[in-house]
């Protein structure tokens, strides 16, 4: 049954009732014949009227509900963008506010949704496309060792150390994706199942960091430069974390410094208990379309994907996450003199 013709055979039932009593209650009262049928018709006249009115009161209403209706079947067939209008009495456009607050969520979902599906394929395409490469090497160079085309000693050595470079190529991709995987799940990666302390020493874990990196400084003879103020910062994250940021940026700057370039790594406390840690280099930087997408996963400015133009795309995206896990911001500066300054801040462990 549909609304309107409810609420009408609602409305006729009441005032069919309220005829009837009136009309017993004119027969059993002190009134002449003509009296009786004049208030007679006039009850019935009332109670027209009353329907009348009724009826077109209650159009405003069934167009109301109406539209809400077809509002439900057009998101129901997928239009996400469907609206409806505000208007009626206060219940029902409480009931369209509802209802269009709901088709902005599905909405917002539904991007959300695209967007994911759009980087999921994204991400299988470039895995696919990074493991590729590595593997085919492994196996054409294995297959050359196993069929003994090779029997020179120092080419064994050179293939054999080709392979090794291959494999750990891979389980260095391996790494990435597994932190990237737990940093999506509000987790922070670790190498030990011991618990790592809630705050460390910038200058510590600089000490610890920097040798790593001392023969790819010394091959590309590359000068590198701490400054750091006399107060100590400490930074509310842990080592291994702050480490692993720093460690990503550093590896960025190496790879895009020029032989015989520099690298400055500066920290500083600023104003709101945060610290401020910067790495700039004097590479070619960074192109201006390129500077709000360098931090997404697998994204390189140099689109050739060539060995030699650097990693997988993931180590500044995992920096970017684990700075945001701790609650700071991370961002680049390109001066117009040329080179990259990355930086980032940290909450001061106070």
């Amino acid at each position: 049954m549909k609304l309107r013709i409810y609420l009408l055979l609602t409305n006729a039932i009441s005032i069919l009732v309220i005829i009837v009593l009136l009309i017993l209650f004119y027969r059993f009262m002190l009134l002449s014949e003509e009296q009786f049928i004049w208030l007679t018709i006039v009850s019935l006249g009332a109670g027209l009227l009353s329907g009348i009115l009724h009826f077109l009161l209650i159009r405003p209403i069934e167009a109301a509900v109406k539209r809400i209706g077809e509002g439900s079947a057009s998101i129901a067939d997928g239009d996400f963008q469907a609206r409806v209008p505000l208007v009626g009495p206060v219940e029902l456009k409480l009931l369209a506010g509802q209802f269009n607050e709901m088709g902005d969520k599905l909405q917002a979902s539904f991007h959300q949704l695209q967007a994911a599906e759009v980087a999921r394929r994204e991400l299988v395409a470039n895995m696919a496309h990074d493991l590729r490469t590595p593997l085919a090497s492994l196996q054409a160079y294995a297959e050359a060792l196993e069929d003994g085309v090779v029997n020179d000693e120092a080419a064994v050595r050179r293939y054999m150390g080709t392979i090794r470079a291959e494999a750990i190529r891979l389980g260095h991709l391996m790494q990435q994706l597994f932190e990237l995987s737990m940093l999506d799940r509000g987790e922070s990666p670790r190498e030990d199942e011991y618990e790592q302390p809630s705050q460390s020493l910038l200058e510590d874990s600089l000490l610890e960091l920097l040798p790593r990196f001392a023969p790819q400084l010394e091959a590309a003879s590359i000068t590198l430069e701490v400054k750091l103020p006399d107060q100590p910062l400490y930074c509310r994250l842990p080592s291994q974390s702050l480490q692993r940021i720093m460690q990503n940026l550093l590896e960025n700057a190496i790879r895009y410094s020029p032989q015989g370039g520099a690298i400055a790594v500066e920290g500083l406390a600023e104003q709101g208990h945060r610290i401020r840690i910067r790495i700039s280099d004097q590479g070619e930087g960074v192109p201006e379309p390129d500077r709000e997408r360098v931090f997404e996963r697998f994204y390189r400015v140099d689109r050739s994907r060539g060995r030699e133009s650097g990693g997988a795309g993931l180590g500044l995206s995992i920096a970017k996450s684990l700075v945001e896990q701790a609650g700071g911001e991370i961002g680049l500066d390109c001066p117009p003199a040329g080179g990259s300054i990355f930086w980032f801040t940290v909450p001061e462990a106070v």
